[in-house]
């Protein structure tokens, strides 16, 4: 298998579809914790297997609790197995730098994929730079969070950007922040949903985007079960395909129930692999009932499924380290963390509106920023 430096290499000619097994945290596969050697250990066997079944690259997710998540008690409707500053605490201390993301880069890197990690803050995507990763990827929950995208700007690496739980207005805010700092995007299709029904996935967005931005590639980051969407998005111009990846349903954490085993993932890769070798079965893909059913409509939507995780995972603007009043405010003084809803600071998309003001007032580490704190 080729080793892509990034998706460019596989996607340059529009012929071929840049295939991501979505590991997440699916290393994390018992109610009680673990050691990180054994969390090590799950997460070889998925980026093996994933290799096996195909995967152009396996991506992990990376926590750094004390600038994602503030401590205050709010559970996700989308995962009732923990609060969500003790899920995203113990994701933190499983995965040490030394232990568990160095040696599994190696890994992964031997075996001739690529590897990255969604990094859930600024202060994650700092780490994972160090592994030299060839690119980055920003999960739905993110993609207003210009505290961090500010940060992954400034390494000059292609970038990949999920669309869901947002509005087109939101796409475009972002869209305009990361191309006013050149950086090479690419923007996936995606409905918040875990799982979503194949009818509800909306799939002619793919089409709309590419109509929006037409120099940038579109992808599907699918959380259906099954596969035939997934195809049917390549038919339809997907050129990269993201997909949950498992060793079963039934183990315990957030993704897992979206997941694909590693032989349905294998499924995935030669439907699509067929396809790109025989264009005769695209229009076979598209005429499904199955697909013709999740075509919605040609614009971007925000369901109401959607809406309900955007004040769990959407950030607000805090305070990195005690400021005092008088105080001109700098990046490395913003934190942007969870949960919007309970933060009280202004929302991270606020970023560049409150670089270089003034504080009237002295803040406190993990105090929200607000707007009538600031001037000039």
């Amino acid at each position: 298998m080729a080793h892509f430096k990034n998706w460019r290499e596989a996607t340059h000619d529009h012929t071929r579809c840049y295939i991501i097994a979505e590991v997440g945290k699916n290393q994390i596969q018992t109610e009680e914790d673990r050691p990180v050697s054994e969390y090590l250990e799950n997460a070889k066997e998925l980026v093996r297997l994933a290799a096996e079944a195909g995967a152009d690259c396996v991506k992990f997710q990376t926590h750094h609790v004390d600038d994602e998540q503030l401590n205050i008690n709010v559970t996700s409707p989308h995962f009732k197995g923990s609060d969500r500053y003790s899920w995203v605490s113990r994701n933190t201390n499983a995965t040490p730098y030394d232990e568990f993301w160095v040696p599994l880069k190696a890994y992964t890197d031997s075996l001739g994929v690529d590897f990255i990690s969604t990094p859930m803050s600024c202060g994650s995507a700092k780490m994972l730079e160090k592994l030299d990763v060839p690119f980055w990827k920003i999960g739905s929950g993110d993609i207003l969070d210009f505290v961090t995208l500010d940060y992954i700007a400034q390494t000059k690496k292609p970038l990949i950007i999920s669309s869901g739980m947002s509005t087109m207005e939101e796409v475009e805010k972002t869209m305009a922040f990361l191309q006013a700092r050149n950086v090479e995007v690419a923007l996936l299709h995606c409905v918040s949903q875990y799982p979503c029904p194949p009818e509800e996935l909306n799939l002619s967005t793919i089409a709309y985007f590419k109509e929006k931005f037409p120099n940038v590639t579109v992808g599907f980051s699918d959380h259906s079960l099954g596969y035939e969407s997934a195809v049917a998005a390549v038919a339809l111009g997907a050129e990269i395909v993201e997909k949950h990846f498992s060793l079963s349903r039934d183990l315990w954490g957030a993704d897992h129930k979206v997941s694909m085993t590693p032989e349905e993932f294998k499924t995935l890769v030669t439907n699509i692999r067929d396809m790109e070798a025989d264009q005769n079965l695209r229009e076979d893909w598209l005429s499904r009932d199955i697909v013709k059913r999740g075509l919605g409509d040609k614009t971007k939507t925000l369901g109401d499924k959607e809406t309900v995780f955007r004040g769990f995972f959407r950030k607000s603007l805090m305070a990195a380290q005690d400021i005092p009043a008088g105080t001109t405010v700098t990046p490395d003084m913003l934190y942007a963390m969870r949960p919007q809803e309970y933060a009280g600071g202004l929302p991270s998309e606020c970023y560049e509106d409150v670089i270089g003001k003034t504080l009237k007032v002295a803040l406190k580490q993990y105090d929200p920023v607000k707007e009538e704190n600031l001037q000039g």
